[in-house]
């Protein structure tokens, strides 16, 4: 079965293919907020690069969050519209659980950290579970002192993974001796990956069933409830 990973909860869009063997094509791009017209083409230059055609796909993975607002939409939507159109079904992933998983094998606790600029962060706790991350904690929107707090309660050697981790580096270091890897962004390579082990046992939902994941409010229903509260 050939997986189809659509990531693009982070400024960078990024597209994957696998198959039985692995990995066929990968595609990433910094697309900034142009997500719209960055996705379809990297869709289709990485079928092009594996020789693969869209009938072929037999299921289609996407980040579903949390991450950038308009990136996530894009994502769902045409992670959506090609599932209906090909009539195959869609494993919704969290974008911490995809961060974290090029650390399966790491035996310290691993926190995925998700830049969500305005002073927060979102970040959830894993722990390698055989070749999978198993999740410890919720994902959750909070502070770097909220995190920090989290850290010093738990007491576990412990390593973070995320854009959040990087722009955060010292105040989380200094608030918790931790380690900070130096991946920025999950991947569509990671994505497809699990993926390809939820399809196995066909652990997957319907287009329609598919939604995002939000810890807060999109920004522009922040800004309309301010100025309506002002």
């Amino acid at each position: 079965m050939i997986v189809l990973g659509i990531e693009t909860a982070t400024p960078r869009v990024s597209v994957a293919l696998a198959d039985h063997e692995g990995v066929v094509a990968l595609i990433e791009v910094d697309a900034g907020r142009r997500h719209a017209e960055t996705l379809v083409p990297a869709i289709e230059f990485a079928c092009r690069h594996a020789d693969v055609t869209l009938p072929e796909i037999g299921v289609v993975a996407v980040d579903v969050g949390p991450g950038l607002f308009t990136g996530m939409r894009v994502g769902i939507a045409t992670a959506k519209s090609l599932a209906q159109a090909l009539e195959i079904p869609v494993v919704p992933l969290s974008s911490l659980e995809v961060l974290a998983h090029p650390l399966r094998h790491d035996e310290r606790t691993i926190v995925s950290v998700v830049d969500a600029r305005k002073g927060e962060i979102f970040y959830g706790f894993f722990r390698a579970a055989g070749d999978r991350v198993q999740a410890l904690t919720e994902p959750r929107c909070g502070s770097v002192d909220e995190l920090v707090s989290d850290l010093v309660g738990r007491q576990q050697a412990t390593v973070c993974v995320g854009d959040g981790a990087l722009r955060y580096r010292e105040q989380i270091v200094d608030g918790y001796r931790c380690d900070i890897a130096d991946a920025a962004f999950p991947s569509a390579s990671a994505l497809v990956a699990i993926a390809d082990k939820e399809a196995r046992v066909e652990k997957w939902v319907a287009a329609d069933d598919v939604a995002a994941l939000y810890l807060r409010k999109p920004d522009a229903e922040i800004n309309w409830s301010t100025r309506e509260s002002a």
